[in-house]
């Protein structure tokens, strides 16, 4: 049974940092793309970043490229995602999913998604 358990998030001033995790379960990281989404209150879903499961190359929305990271921990199945520079415009419930395709990430429809971890950035 797949299961993506999350954690971090939180409420932060804006120019701080939060690092999110997402801990896989019934699946290898190598088999499937995995990455997260955001949906803000009122908002439609917005692709944050993504590794793809046949090269493992990155991809980033446009609004986040240059402060967000994205990583993988194989051996811990768990892929990560550290926000630096944090602005109010990224006050959002993070989702981890998980789906063969990178770009069903990306868009938010992945075929396995997290319970979501609000992130609120305000001072």
């Amino acid at each position: 049974q797949v299961q993506l358990v999350q954690s971090g998030g939180g409420q932060v001033q804006p120019g701080g940092s939060l690092r999110l995790s997402c801990a896989a379960s019934g699946f290898g990281l190598a088999s499937y793309a995995i990455g997260w989404f955001r949906q803000a209150a009122g908002t439609e879903r917005e692709g944050v970043s993504c590794i793809s499961a046949s090269d493992g190359s990155v991809s980033y929305g446009d609004s986040v490229k240059g402060r967000f990271t994205i990583s993988r921990d194989d051996d811990k199945n768990t892929v990560y995602l550290q926000m630096n520079n944090l602005k109010p415009e990224d006050t959002a419930v993070y989702y981890c999913g998980a789906d063969p395709f990178a770009g069903n990430v990306m868009d938010g429809t992945p075929n396995y998604r997290g319970p979501g971890t609000p992130v609120i950035v305000s001072s």
